[in-house]
């Protein structure tokens, strides 16, 4: 029997991904464990692998395919033995009892059962339920048969003509298909910009909006929005999978959990002097390029531990909210928030109470470059118990962070700047940084805060008792 290959969930709320390559063609002998081809998710590129033996008889959704769905058919294996051509033709539907997915990447069963470990690059059910997915797209092959309207009321067009729909704002269900059996191809999609006979396509926003409760406010159609401008003073940049992860998991955030902030200042001195006795202590290693510090320690390193330790200090904050249980971790697993191309990520440290300093920052260089090369592992982003996010660098001297669920806690770090202080009656002048820790009030109220963020300004105000 033919064995379907299907598009696999490389994450617990995975919807669709991008079919970025193929690493086999058709013809091609694959055994168990070898890699099949690259899928792009919102915020990784993932290898995927076969599971059984047999030959690549027919790749259904081609490489360079946007907005494939999990579980749908991309590809089709010929057993051990079995005829390519038979196969090719057998797949699909007559082949389901013998389905087998591609290998996804391990996870943990709390990572399968709850959707408590998603991360930023993850939705949460009650937001991925308002929005429909965009259907997969098809093979030429798979296509040439298939009218271009089921009774479903799938539109099938050629992937060629779906991305100009899409980048023309043309509704495809306006169109009628000159393909075979009445599917859209390239011609129809021109024809129709040309004629200037096209409506707006629905926005992922106006989709939600429309199946909001009626109390809530209605976002403006992108036709509503591109009234308010001359045209041709403007540029459409279509929303790829991570913009539309991160802006529905904002608003779920800011929508659904109750959010106040505790900000104080911690002053930086000591801390800033044992970095420099610690970088200077730093032994060496050899390298291609010559002798180098084993570690260079920055300040937000210092910053992660300090955390991690004032989790460690106030147990009972380091919590997750659930609707029937008080979540509360045993180790301090502090999210990062890395700024990439088109969005952010939170690469995780994980048990970072437990760390050196020097391992924090090694791990976390690694992880900041492998982020914005996008080839982190969900299982490097998903879940954490708390997170910090750092904007110092770029002079901003406090802000207020999003808290990112599963998370009850989220530290926004401000710029160190010298600023008069007063000590014993004079005033002097000393290196300041402004934290603000943004709570969930359901899992940390009040008073557990500002017990927290008291831990976390002791630490970073008497850094040596990070190195005990």
């Amino acid at each position: 029997m033919p064995i379907n290959i299907t598009m696999p969930a490389l994450s617990p709320t995975m919807e669709e991904g991008n079919l970025a390559k193929w690493l086999v063609k058709e013809g091609d002998k694959v055994a168990p464990g070898d890699v099949i081809a690259e899928i792009e998710t919102d915020k990784a590129t993932m290898e995927v692998e076969a599971v059984d033996e047999g030959t690549v008889a027919k790749i259904v959704v081609p490489a360079g395919t946007e907005g494939v769905k999990v579980n749908s058919l991309i590809a089709i294996l010929a057993a051990e033995g079995e005829d390519v051509s038979a196969a090719a033709a057998g797949g699909g539907d007559a082949a389901s009892p013998q389905t087998a997915p591609a290998k996804q990447p391990a996870s943990t069963k709390s990572e399968e059962d709850a959707a408590t470990k998603s991360g930023y690059g993850g939705s949460a059910a009650s937001a991925a339920g308002s929005e429909k997915p965009v259907e997969a797209a098809m093979s030429e092959a798979s296509q040439a048969t298939a009218p271009a309207k089921s009774e479903g009321g799938r539109v099938f067009a050629s992937p060629l003509a779906r991305r100009l729909a899409k980048d023309a704002g043309i509704d495809l269900a306006s169109l009628s298909g000159s393909g075979p059996r009445g599917r859209i191809v390239k011609a129809d999609v021109e024809g129709a910009g040309k004629a200037g006979a096209t409506q707006p396509v629905t926005s992922t926003a106006e989709t939600a909006a429309s199946t909001a409760p009626a109390s809530a406010p209605k976002a403006m159609s992108d036709e509503a929005v591109l009234k308010l401008f001359e045209q041709g003073s403007y540029e459409l940049v279509p929303h790829d999978n991570m913009r539309k992860t991160i802006a529905r998991r904002l608003v779920e955030a800011k929508t659904t959990i109750p959010h106040f902030y505790l900000t104080v200042d911690c002053e930086l001195d000591a801390l800033l002097a044992l970095r420099q006795q610690l970088n200077a202590a730093a032994p060496m290693k050899k390298t291609e390029k010559g002798d180098a510090p084993l570690y260079k320690l920055s300040v937000n390193d210092m910053i992660i531990k300090a955390m991690a330790l004032a989790l460690r200090d106030v147990p009972t904050a380091n919590a997750s909210w659930t609707e029937t249980n008080m979540v509360i971790h045993k180790h301090a697993d502090v999210g990062v928030a890395v700024s990439i191309p088109g969005g952010l990520i939170t690469p995780i440290i994980r048990r970072a109470e437990e760390k050196s300093l020097s391992t924090i920052s090694n791990e976390m260089k690694d992880l900041a470059a492998r982020a914005r090369s996008r080839k982190l592992k969900p299982e490097e982003y998903q879940g954490g118990t708390t997170a910090v996010s750092n904007l110092g660098m770029f002079g901003i001297k406090d802000f207020s962070a999003v808290i990112n669920p599963p998370h009850a806690t989220i530290l926004a770090i401000g710029a160190g700047e010298e600023r008069a202080v007063v000590k014993g009656g004079e005033i002097k002048v000393a290196t300041v940084m402004s934290v603000t820790l943004s709570t969930d009030h359901r899992a940390v109220d009040g008073a557990l805060g500002a017990e927290l963020i008291g831990a976390f300004k002791r630490h970073i105000e008497n850094p040596l008792g990070m190195l005990v």
